[in-house]
Parts: structure tokens; C-alpha cells; sequence
């Protein structure tokens, strides 16, 4: 048989899901207003203008222990971010809209971050995850969730200055 008639069974590869083979069709980035994660959205959006794909916009809603405690409902402050962090990714993308055609989704899940974003990228068939580097100096010791990203090894995993 020559290579020209071999079958990915044939060659003992998985013929499941294949993602990225003709360039990420979905692209999950995850935003939570910070600096780093507008400008992986950006990174992102470019990605998606240029290869015609999906651009899911991910929040990712904490739930703190001990919640209850802190007076006002964590997840009523959560929904304030999403809100306001939507509110902004609409009115970029009417101002942008006549210079770039991107199709995209905001969804939001809760959670931890790292948890969360690859639940999004489960759920929508991610080809690609962007995320903002880290702004924290913890998690040089703990690790960042780009790093756990990348260490999942399921998806190509940007990670945005």
C-alpha cells in the first residue's frame, strides 16, 4: 500500500475528533477584564479573523469558599463582571465591525479558571486556547493556568504577554 492509499486506521492513528488539522475552527480565549486577558482576546480575535474560525469568549465565575460569610452574594458580583465584560466585548466589535467579520460567543461557566476553561474548550471542540499570561506573582510557585493548560496537552494553548 502506498502512502497515498493509507487510511489513518491503517496507520494505527486515532480516527476520533482531529482538531487543528486544517487550521483551529474554534478558539477559545479566556477573558476576566484584566490587561493580559484583553490582549489575548485581541491575539485571539486576529486568529480568528484570519483563519475564519469560531472566537468563543470564555469568563470563568469563581465560587469562593465561605461565600455566604462575605455579606453580598459572590455570584451576584460575578454576574456584574460577566455583564459588564460582555457589555464591552459588543461594543468592540460594533466598532470594528465594518474593518473585521468575526463570528464569536460569549460564554461563561464557573468555577476555577483552569477548570472552567477546559470545560469550554470540551464543550465547544476547541482547536485552540488563548489565554493572558498570569498577572500574579504566586503562581511563579504554584503555576498559572496557562501553564496547567499547556501541560494538559489537549489543545494548542497560546499564551498572550
Amino acid at each position: 500500500m502506498n502512502d497515498e492509499q493509507r487510511t489513518p486506521e491503517s496507520a494505527g492513528l486515532p480516527t476520533g475528533f482531529e482538531r487543528g488539522t486544517d487550521g483551529p475552527k474554534v478558539i477559545v480565549v479566556g477573558v476576566d477584564g484584566s490587561e493580559s486577558s484583553w490582549r489575548a482576546a485581541s491575539y485571539a480575535a486576529g486568529l480568528a479573523r484570519r483563519q475564519h474560525a469560531l472566537l468563543a469568549l470564555v469568563y470563568v465565575q469563581p465560587i469562593l469558599a465561605g461565600s455566604a460569610a462575605l455579606g453580598a452574594p459572590v455570584s451576584d458580583v460575578t454576574e456584574e463582571v460577566a455583564e459588564e465584560l460582555l457589555g464591552e466585548i459588543r461594543a468592540t466589535t460594533e466598532r470594528l465591525r465594518d474593518v473585521y467579520s468575526i463570528r464569536w460567543e460569549f460564554h461563561t461557566f464557573r468555577g476555577d479558571p483552569f477548570s472552567g476553561l477546559v470545560r469550554a474548550a470540551d464543550d465547544l471542540k476547541a482547536d485552540a486556547v488563548v489565554v493572558g499570561a498570569s498577572e500574579r506573582a504566586g503562581h511563579r510557585i504554584v503555576g498559572s493556568v496557562a501553564v496547567r493548560l499547556v501541560k494538559a496537552g489537549r489543545w494548542p494553548v497560546t499564551v498572550v504577554p
